[in-house]
This record gives C-alpha cells, sequence and structure tokens, in this order.
C-alpha cells in the first residue's frame, strides 16, 4: 500500500525532530542532574577570597581581647583558643608581654590527641603515648614523627587575635611546613 504524503497518520520529519531532541534533551538533562551531586563531591572548596584570618575564641566562645588577656595571662604562658578549622591553638605570650606572632596547633602528630602545656616541664607532653614537644611546638621525643603545626598570629586593629595559615618555612626545622 502507499502512503499519501498528505495524510495525517505519519507525522512529519519536523515534529519527529522535535521529540526526539526533546527525548534526548530530558534524559541528558536527568543524567547531568545526577551527576552533579558526585562531581561536586570531588571537587574541594576554594579557599575564599583574601586569605583573611580567624579571630581567635576562647572556651565559651567569645573573641580574645588582647587587653583583657594579658591582663591575666603573663610572659611565657600558653593557653588554648579556637583556632583554624576549629582546631585547638595555643596562644604564646612574649617575655614582654605581648601576643606572639605564632600560634601553635595543640594536636599531636601522632593520633591527633589535644597537647596540654606543662609548665613544671616547660614543653607540651601529650597524654596518649607520650610524645614531647618543646616551648615552640617542635617535636622533641616520640613517638610523634612531626612538630606540631604553626599559624600565624597577630592582633587586629579592634584588639582581637587573627589567626591565619603559616605557609612559609617552618622556623623550628627550616623546612617547608608539613601542614600546609
Amino acid at each position: 500500500m502507499t502512503q499519501l504524503s498528505g495524510s495525517s497518520d505519519v507525522p512529519d520529519l519536523g515534529r519527529r525532530q522535535f521529540l526526539n531532541l526533546l527525548w534526548v534533551g530530558t534524559a541528558a538533562g536527568t543524567a547531568l542532574g545526577g551527576l552533579y551531586p558526585v562531581i561536586k563531591y570531588f571537587i574541594p572548596p576554594s579557599s575564599g577570597g583574601a586569605g583573611g584570618g580567624v579571630i581567635a575564641k576562647d572556651a565559651l566562645g567569645n573573641d580574645i581581647i588582647v587587653s583583657d588577656y594579658l591582663q591575666t595571662h603573663t610572659a611565657g604562658d600558653r593557653s588554648l583558643a579556637q583556632g583554624l578549622k576549629g582546631d585547638p591553638t595555643y596562644v604564646v605570650v612574649e617575655g614582654d608581654n605581648t601576643i606572639s606572632s605564632y600560634g601553635i596547633n595543640a594536636i599531636c602528630t601522632h593520633l591527633g590527641c589535644v597537647v596540654p602545656w606543662n609548665t613544671a616541664e616547660n614543653k607540651f607532653m601529650c597524654p596518649c603515648h607520650g610524645s614531647q614537644y618543646d616551648e615552640t611546638g617542635k617535636v622533641v621525643r616520640g613517638p610523634a614523627p612531626l612538630s606540631l603545626a604553626l599559624v600565624h598570629a597577630e592582633v587586629t586593629e579592634d584588639d582581637k587575635i587573627s589567626f591565619t595559615d603559616w605557609t612559609e618555612t617552618d622556623f623550628r626545622t627550616d623546612e617547608a611546613p608539613w601542614w600546609a
């Protein structure tokens, strides 16, 4: 049998192309929509803008005000504050009763315990497995394989402590920082 070209039973080529395009577009959109979260998972978030720091916070979550802090902390004191990524970070008071230009991350490089400052021994001593670090956080006794991480600590214009990433050479070992 022959069909007449004017028959309404046979869709014209334009309509068929439109339906094929619609079907392919729907399938592609669904596939991409399903893959988006998977791809997004494997791409790390950007570090942000101008490299601004994190304001140090005390145990109650309040910003540390330097003038108030120095009234209760003396030279050589090391006390914990909330630092970068929420890690416990030591604020160091220098001999001239100022805040040191660096802070010391309190996470042990062996198994991740928080390392307390031992004033009597003048060093950090890990309670988990006995690792010891000197007053700057350099490892002096294992099993910890690496020194404690450093952060920059600076006093802001509004009298608060700002922690920023330490990416320069580690002054304790003269090597590139392992944590950067």
